[in-house]
């Protein structure tokens, strides 16, 4: 007998509801405790789900097998705190689902997931197979279903194979560009027994290897860089899931170039390193001559790759694990195809047999027009912050919030103007530890997430703090996860910017001027109930519940939430109706043009 296999048999349940059964003195296991014990042994530490028929079985299984089930109150923040644990640790978790409607609601975190590249596993329960096509309790074609949504889904055809299925799924997850899987469990595969020896173990699927780019290329990926005048790299979300943080600060501080980080790169390079560019965005798209991207894609957050937000002579170089993803949209003057961390190692290790040949001058005309640009941004934004006006504009809000927040706190923001405003008032110092609506600008990831952080931090980083500033709409998708917050005791902090709707709300009085009768007729469509005590739901499960109105109040309950390392709280923040962005070059998300 294999080392594999007896670790799967290592993992026996001390539940006697999943006990081996035995039969003539041979033991027998369920397809529930099959399937719990192969995910243990393939590194899934969490699942999160809500329980019905015919998941009930898995659920327990799961915990008697050593993994942490979270019960959560939709299956959508339960799919998005799934993913989230496989952006934080590179092995996916599992979102648990029921037949139809469940998995129908869990499509949008695989889709997320697909979207962002995050490894994560959503096992759906689905009608007895010797029911199919005779309309069975909530039937639906689930694995045709999440095919569009995922790297891979398939249906176990036996007891015997699960260990097989969960492996697959795991690797598929990881390996390559990472993404999401779906396992169907039909309920009679639950349910039946197999003989233990009849049950083919499958080995632990290791992380996957780093690969390295062609060293010709790379080469010309050099001499490139070393001729630059305007130089720019672009530091994405791959680059943090790849954990290139050290690589990349090794690059950019010894040769003293400008960055730029999506939104979800922010922290591979603190916001505070002197080589950061991002108050001047707009300025380092359009002039740099050479771009090193780095795990980020030329989609919608990138303007394409098109002018007028980039130059139309930029030459790229575009560093990526997915070969797919090379000339996308633009084609790159060299590709390295690998990934983000070993490329960056190898470009750094050819630098280093050129020493002095290739640091950029930070006396040179193009730092000159950046600091240029820095400095005039940075002078707008500080007018904002000191507006005495009540209710708060969104810069005062969130200048006493980052004045409070730790720097090692994991950072949830979500909502469309709270999100974006955010992104340059609320500075990122770790890799990994800003979260946000990503490459679908999916609204309702915030409490999923909070509550998947929370749960890490509370058994990797427990004095690490995790924080979610939210839009009042984006809290209204998944406010009920408070009870979930409150249940299993993560000391979340949850701040609303409330302004009264999604993008922009109405006043008090003129929303009371109209009669109930006319509200669906002249209430705007931007409008939510204004002034709403979004703490009171906090505050009804057991937290603690701040309503604020000025910048003081905000400092003082943040302050005390920040103490409390116990309870989670949540502080509504009343800020002016028709509060904006500052004006801008270029908005967020316009159409380009060739």
């Amino acid at each position: 007998m294999n080392t594999s296999h007896d670790q799967f048999n290592s993992l026996k349940s001390t539940r006697t509801s999943h006990k081996s059964l035995t039969r003539g003195g041979m033991e027998e296991e369920t397809g529930a405790s099959i399937l719990s014990k192969s995910l243990k042994l393939q590194g899934v530490n969490y699942m999160f789900g809500i329980v019905g028929i015919p998941v009930f079985e898995i659920a327990s299984a799961a915990q008697a097998a050593g993994i942490k089930y979270v019960g959560m109150r939709n299956e959508q923040a339960a799919s998005y705190a799934a993913s989230l644990i496989g952006y934080l640790t590179g092995r996916p978790a599992v979102c648990l689902v029921v037949s139809g409607p469940g998995l129908v609601h869990a499509l949008a975190g695989l889709s997320n997931a697909k979207e962002n590249c995050w490894p994560m596993l959503v096992v759906g329960g689905s009608c007895e197979e010797d029911q199919e096509g005779m309309g069975a309790f909530q039937e639906l074609p689930q694995v045709e279903a999440s095919r569009p949504y995922c790297k891979y889904a398939a249906r176990p055809n036996s007891v015997e194979r699960i260990p097989f299925y969960v492996e697959k799924a795991v690797r598929m997850s990881i390996y390559g560009r990472p993404g999401p899987c779906y396992l169907d469990m039909a309920s009679n595969l639950i349910s039946n027994k197999s003989m233990r020896e009849k049950i083919r173990s499958i080995p632990f699927c290791p992380l996957p290897p780093k690969p390295f780019a062609n060293r010709d290329q790379l080469k010309e990926a050099i001499d490139l860089l070393c001729y630059a005048e305007r130089p720019l790299v672009i530091v994405g979300k791959g680059a943090a899931y790849s954990g290139a943080e050290g690589e990349i600060n090794r690059l950019v501080t010894d040769c003293k170039l400008p960055f730029l980080p999506t939104p979800m790169g922010k922290g591979v390079i603190s916001d505070a390193s002197p080589y950061n560019v991002s108050s001047a965005r707009s300025r380092a798209l359009q002039e740099a001559d050479v771009i090193l991207l780095l795990g980020a894609r030329l989609n919608w957050i990138l303007h394409f790759g098109f002018p007028p937000r980039f130059s139309p002579t930029v030459k790229l170089i575009q560093v990526d694990i997915c070969a797919e993803e090379i000339g996308n949209n633009i084609h790159p003057t060299v590709a390295l195809v690998g990934d983000v961390d070993a490329v960056t190692y190898q470009i750094n290790e050819e630098l280093a047999t050129k020493p002095g040949k290739f640091i950029f001058n930070s006396n040179s005309p193009w730092w000159a027009r950046l600091f240029e640009k820095v400095k005039q941004n940075l002078e707008a934004t500080k007018g904002l912050t000191q507006d005495q006006s009540i209710p708060m504009n969104y810069y005062v809000a969130l200048n006493e919030i980052q004045q409070l927040l730790p720097k090692d706190c994991i950072l949830v923001s979500e909502g469309s103007n709270t999100m974006d405003i955010s992104r340059t008032m609320l500075h990122s110092y770790l890799p990994r530890h800003r979260l946000d609506a990503g490459t679908f600008g999916t609204m309702g990831v915030g409490l999923g997430f909070v509550t998947a952080a929370a749960l890490w931090c509370q058994d990797y980083a427990p004095t690490k703090r995790v924080v979610a500033v939210q839009g009042d709409s984006a809290f209204g998708f998944s406010g009920m996860e408070v009870e979930t917050i409150c249940r299993y005791k993560l000391p979340v902090i949850i701040i609303i910017l409330n302004n009264n709707g999604i993008f922009f709300g109405i006043d008090e009085e003129s929303f009371k001027s109209i009669p109930a009768k006319d509200l669906p007729l002249r209430a705007p469509s931007t409008s939510l109930l204004p002034n709403s005590h979004y703490e009171k739901i906090m505050e009804a499960f057991g937290g603690k519940g701040y309503f604020v109105t000025t910048p003081s109040e905000l400092h003082d309950s943040l302050q005390m939430a920040l103490q409390d390392i116990h309870n989670p709280a949540l502080i509504n923040v009343v800020i002016d109706p028709a509060a904006q962005k500052k004006p801008q070059d270029f908005t967020w998300l316009t159409s380009s043009k060739l």
